[in-house]
């Protein structure tokens, strides 16, 4: 296992970071460990999935972040290029780099498993070809998504993709296209259709950190949503969701009586079988998601949760901490303004416990069969079936908030009643412009409420990012000083180019197209 990642990642590194080349010169590219039988690539398989999550990248380039001020010494240079959608030029276990390298080297794995499934011969390995497929449609289904535009019928034809792997490199300098977005995501469809009907949950020994069944169809539900295919995207989310949502969905009341302290909070929330798929990341989000003074000048503030987010109204009244049956915590000091939901772990893996240092690291879920549900509830919307809509909240509500309810009747008043967001007076109705259609009234008004409670749920985890992109909303960042005034510091319009991430320098550097700006 070792000796294949060791391989696996000189291949990918030099050809797609061009970077200490003369370290690798020695190593052929066909000097691989055989991959000849069903455990090998059961063990190759785990490396399958992306060693860093892009929930950071993402949720400090959504509007879920504000600055606090050059006051605040708390934070790093990566941070602010985020924040402001600068290119970035620094690399961290979190940042754009990170992002490319782990999901590259999970299609690595997944590659040289369908080379070495191929091989094998008449042994039955028709479920590790599944999670193989997944697996690689999934690490391109994240680089995609953050480094292009996002998937529209009406320019994925010429907006610039990412380059889709679909075998082991064999030579050292491979040269590489882009290719498009349009082109990406047919095959991201290809190997999850492919995949689905030969994934089977039995050959894992630990089924939380690999795509089960459900884990699988919650993300070909989520893509399909994405590629708007809205009959699709609510199949596969009704065979996550089964008979009786309910009775998958996590028991939020049960998770607001843990002992309030991070470690017991976020144990509970990653190991409960509403959460469909873990993957370990070295990482800094159990931190900067987390109580403690690490990148406190950007962050989700109360500012941002009793305007936008967290504290904002919603068609069934007013909502206050009290409102959840998992409340957030609100913390304020000098320099220190955060309102957390408790998710991501922080871990730390000591390489020298004497000497204490090793690496940090935390557990994303990627998946939860609530978050499914809000699929489904949206591709409902898109379908007009608002009753059908309507039911899919009113589920989530009732068992996320305490008493909360309502009807689509009530949903047009309150949104017919509240004005769009402005710079000046921010609030959670924003103007929308998507590259599909959205008619005002009901559908607009429904698609409004969908879409916050998807950033109260999704908080943290990046997944307003890509709603952002997906209806082409604008976001002011928000600057604040020392007495609270609060200024705008820029603007991401709707169809800014910044919101594709740039590639990384490396990247660029060897070669790869860089996004326009």
């Amino acid at each position: 296992m070792k000796n294949n990642k060791k391989i696996l990642f000189t291949i990918f590194f030099l050809s797609l970071f061009a970077v200490s080349c003369n370290d690798f010169l020695d190593e052929l590219p066909d000097n691989r460990t055989e991959v000849d039988n069903q455990n090998k690539i059961r063990k190759l398989l785990v490396s399958a999935y992306p060693s860093t999550g892009e929930a950071v990248v993402a949720e400090m380039s959504s509007d879920n972040f504000q600055d606090l001020g050059d006051t605040n010494p708390d934070w790093e240079r990566i941070h602010q290029q985020l924040v402001y959608w600068e290119d970035v030029t620094e690399t961290d276990n979190d940042g754009p780099d990170s992002v490319w390298e782990g999901c590259y080297g999970a299609i690595a794995a997944a590659n040289q498993a369908l080379e070495g499934i191929n091989s094998v011969g008449d042994l039955d390995l028709s479920a590790e070809r599944g999670e193989a497929l997944i697996t690689r449609a999934y690490a391109h289904f994240i680089l995609v998504n953050v480094f292009s535009k996002h998937y529209n019928e009406q320019t994925s034809g010429s907006d610039l993709g990412i380059p889709y792997l679909e075998a082991p490199e064999t030579s050292l300098n491979p040269q590489y296209e882009r290719g498009t977005v349009k082109d990406v995501y047919e095959k991201i469809n290809k190997d999850i259709e492919e995949a689905l009907p030969l994934i089977r949950d039995d050959i894992y020994d630990v089924p939380k950190y690999h795509f089960t069944s459900k884990a699988a169809y919650a993300f070909a539900a989520r893509f399909n949503l994405y590629y708007q295919n809205w009959e699709k995207a609510k199949t596969y989310a009704s065979v996550v969701l089964t008979q009786n949502p309910l009775s998958v969905l996590r028991d939020w009341a049960a998770q607001g009586l843990v002992n309030r302290d991070q470690d017991p909070l976020t144990n509970a929330y990653i190991n409960d079988n509403s959460s469909l798929l873990n993957v370990t990341s070295a990482s800094n989000a159990g931190l900067i998601f987390g109580p403690y003074r690490v990148v406190t000048r950007f962050n989700h503030t109360r500012n941002i949760a009793d305007t936008e987010s967290m504290y904002v109204p919603l068609p069934f009244g007013n909502v206050t901490s009290a409102s959840y049956n998992y409340r957030p915590s609100n913390y304020t000091a000098s320099n220190f303004d955060k309102v957390v939901y408790f998710k991501m772990p922080y871990l730390f893996e000591y390489t020298d416990p004497v000497a204490k240092i090793g690496f940090r690291r935390t557990v994303y879920v990627p998946f939860t069969t609530d978050e499914t549900l809000l699929v489904r509830a949206e591709a409902n919307v898109m379908l007009k079936q608002y009753g059908d809509a309507i039911n899919d909240l009113n589920t989530w509500t009732r068992n996320f908030f305490r008493n909360s309810e309502t009807t689509v009747a009530d949903v047009n008043t309150f949104y017919d009643g509240l004005a769009y967001s402005t710079e000046d007076v921010p609030n959670q109705k924003k103007t929308l412009a998507p590259k599909f259609s959205v008619e005002a009234g009901t559908q607009e008004n429904m698609i409004h409420y969908t879409l916050q409670c998807r950033r109260i749920l999704t908080i943290h985890e990046g997944l307003r990012w890509f709603d952002i992109k997906r209806y082409g909303i604008t976001v002011p960042r928000y600057k604040s000083d020392l007495v609270g005034n609060i200024s705008v510091e820029d603007v991401l319009k709707a169809d800014d180019a910044r919101k594709a991430i740039q590639l990384p320098k490396d990247v660029v550097s060897a070669g790869l197209t860089p996004n326009p700006r």
